[in-house]
């Protein structure tokens, strides 16, 4: 088992999860993190820490459509160890449905500088 970042990141990009990842398995799109499912160690202290309840174990349904997403994320994307600020819109975004076809971007973020 691993753990998949799921829909409820896109634009809420909170990076509580990113501090206390033992193994930093998480990667930076421009505007949600992924979880690379080879680097990840099962640990689970990820998933408490996520204010948009976006990270989930991959054998939670919700997590289905995601799994694919972040092992292909995470080949491409740079990886991030040190949290930085959520957008400014991360509240508003919380929540809102369909974001993956409204919002989601293919491009990278820029990791750790």
């Amino acid at each position: 088992m691993t753990y998949v970042v799921t829909e409820n990141c896109i634009r809420c990009k909170y990076m509580d999860c990113v501090n206390v990842c033992p193994v930093d398995c998480f990667y930076e799109g421009e505007n949600m993190l992924v979880i690379h499912p080879d680097e990840c160690i099962d640990c689970g202290v990820c998933e408490p820490e996520c204010p948009a309840e976006a990270i989930v174990p991959d054998s939670d349904p919700a997590a289905s459509d995601w799994i694919n997403l972040n092992e292909r994320y995470a080949a491409l994307w740079p990886n991030i160890s040190v949290a930085k600020p959520p957008p400014t819109d991360a509240a508003a975004m919380d929540g809102v449905p369909d974001k993956r076809s409204l919002y989601l971007s293919e491009q990278p973020g820029e990791g750790d500088v």
